[in-house]
């Protein structure tokens, strides 16, 4: 066993040494450090303005400081293989989609460090993946304006929550429990690990570009996509040459519908540009997307209802099972559909449509400026400040041209066949005056691609949500909710089940065993992944509240 005391081995030699044991070797030798010299340097913690310990910067220095004071400095690491056993789960952070040269990786393995400073480095360590398993690395609020998913620990102490983490007898298996539970993130794990494979293997070739591909053609960039497919997984090894045929058909129309395009087996621009991804690029696709669902895995729990907004789809989950899903139609990309958490709350049969600000401002006044007859053709009534009709006739459009924010009036449409809520409107206040609704416009459904709202989200089986959230079969069924809706009145129902509706984002999911992707809508890929790549530093959570630090 090589010990700290084999000075006269080359330094490079002890480089490989320790990256082929990766530190099992320096923890087995180390000393447990004196309690007077590690309490001097928890104590600097305190109150240094330089917080590095040897080569590594103390992130969650106030974290640290209070764990060793409830101990009375104590050595945390002072057992070999407990220290073995951290070292490999900062190692195995990479297949969670994190950096372990976050986690103090390289200073860890370094011949120079003393005992104190591979102690603390280690417990720092800890408390950093921690947090990041537990809560995210990067910090949502700072990406989502209005950001209110859980990110406490709901009143718990802190230093005592990890104390009772950090003194287990395997470190490893602590700090697995506090990863994301839920099928997704473990499915998005694994597609990591598979687009690793592939990258190691050589990734795959970009395919030259050229006419689209389609059943018939002959041509040697047909090889080249028979490749790409292969690499990918949507075509099966073996087969070559350059005839596109029925096979390599169904692996394309197989590789669009996985990644939102119009599954009809012909390789123009757009799948084309989809196929000439690189995987390194896919591989950081699934990354943000693993810590997108570290964000919010405390609310996917229970019953809930799940709006995708890049996945165009929506999911109720019921007693701990899928209940109900939907295609969907989300905001346009300057007209954006927020992320947030409400609740469930009514439905509303019939309802009226407030024209929101921006959609009077830049739709519906111009056309009503112009055209004297618009709000009549379309059933809408002006109402003043205190909901009093006024009559349109009376009113001097001409002056609001070109100054629509001067409108100090309210339009509003009545229910019916062209109101653009359909006949039944899921109410969750909040304060983005978001809601779901039904729609006329059905044809949008069946388009790969669904954002045409103006920030509201229209669902296709609407019907069957309201059933189930109701849940009242006698007072409620299906020929009764038809009934009502017929009348044409509006009409404002309770619902039984008040879930939680979750407005999120993904550009990557895992469905039926298959990864998908979904073009980045709203360009917010890149913000997460910078966020994962910046430095770790510390701040609180939630100033004011007993909340887990923000190791980050």
């Amino acid at each position: 066993m090589v010990t700290r005391h084999a000075a006269s081995i080359d330094s490079r030699v002890w480089s490989i040494a320790l990256a082929i044991v990766f530190g099992a070797t320096v923890f087995a030798a180390a000393a447990a450090p004196p309690v007077a010299a590690l309490r001097a340097r928890v104590e600097a913690l305190r109150t240094r303005d330089d917080a590095r310990i040897g080569a590594g910067s103390i992130a969650a220095r106030t974290l640290v400081a209070a764990l060793y004071e409830r101990r009375g400095f104590v050595p945390l690491w002072a057992d070999a293989e407990r220290a073995r056993r951290l070292i490999e789960a900062l190692r195995d952070s990479s297949t969670h989609g994190l950096d372990p040269r976050d986690y103090h990786v390289e200073s860890l393995v370094q011949r120079s460090i003393d005992d104190v400073e591979r102690e603390l480095l280690l417990t720092d360590a800890f408390v950093r993946l921690a947090y990041h398993l537990s809560f995210g690395k990067a910090d949502p609020r700072a990406l989502h304006g209005g950001w209110n998913f859980a990110r406490t620990l709901g009143g718990v102490d802190p230093p005592a929550a990890l104390a009772a983490l950090i003194e287990a007898p395997d470190p490893a298996a602590a700090l697995a429990g506090l990863a994301p539970r839920v099928p997704l993130y473990r499915d998005l794990r694994n597609a990591l690990s598979e687009l690793r494979r592939i990258e190691r293997a050589g990734g795959w070739r970009a395919i030259a570009p050229g006419p689209k591909l389609e059943l018939g053609t002959s041509d040697g960039r047909v090889a080249q996509l028979r490749q790409r497919l292969q690499a990918g997984g949507d075509l099966s090894a073996g087969a070559d040459g350059s005839e596109f045929d029925a096979a390599l058909e169904a692996a394309v129309k197989r590789f669009q519908a996985r990644h939102g395009l119009e599954a009809d087996g012909v390789v123009g621009k757009s799948t084309l540009a989809a196929l000439n991804v690189p995987v390194a690029e896919r591989i950081a696709q699934v990354r943000v997307n693993l810590e997108r669902l570290r964000w919010v895995a405390r609310d996917l729990e229970g019953d809930f209802l799940l709006v995708d907004i890049a996945g165009f789809g929506a999911q109720l989950w019921l007693d701990g099972r899928l209940a109900w899903s939907s295609r969907v139609v989300v905001g346009r990309p300057y007209r954006t559909t927020p992320v947030f958490r409400a609740r469930m709350k009514y439905l509303v049969l019939n309802p009226e449509w407030n024209v929101p600000p921006t959609i009077l401002r830049e739709d519906v006044l111009p056309k009503a400026v112009d055209d004297p007859g618009y709000l009549g053709r379309h059933d809408m009534r002006v109402l003043d400040r205190a909901g009093r009709p006024l009559d349109a006739a009376s009113i001097d459009w001409s002056q609001y041209r070109g100054e629509p924010r001067a409108f100090p009036y309210q339009i509003v449409q009545a229910p019916g066949r062209d109101n653009p809520l359909g006949r039944i409107k899921f109410m969750f206040p909040n304060e983005h005056s978001v809601y779901l609704h039904d729609t006329p416009a059905r044809a949008l459904f069946d388009k790969p691609v669904r954002a045409f709202s103006s920030g509201c989200i229209r669902i296709e089986r609407p019907i069957e949500l309201a059933l189930l959230l109701l849940d009242d079969r006698e007072r409620w069924s299906e020929e009764k909710l038809r009934a009502a809706i017929a009348t044409g009145r509006t009409q404002t129902v309770p619902v039984a089940r008040t879930v939680p509706v979750l407005l999120l984002y993904f550009t990557a999911s895992v469905a039926d065993g298959e990864l998908h992707f979904r073009p980045d809508l709203y360009g917010r890929d890149r913000a997460v992944l910078s966020a994962l790549a910046a430095p770790v530093r510390y701040a609180p959570v939630d100033a004011g509240r007993r909340a887990a630090p923000a190791a980050k």
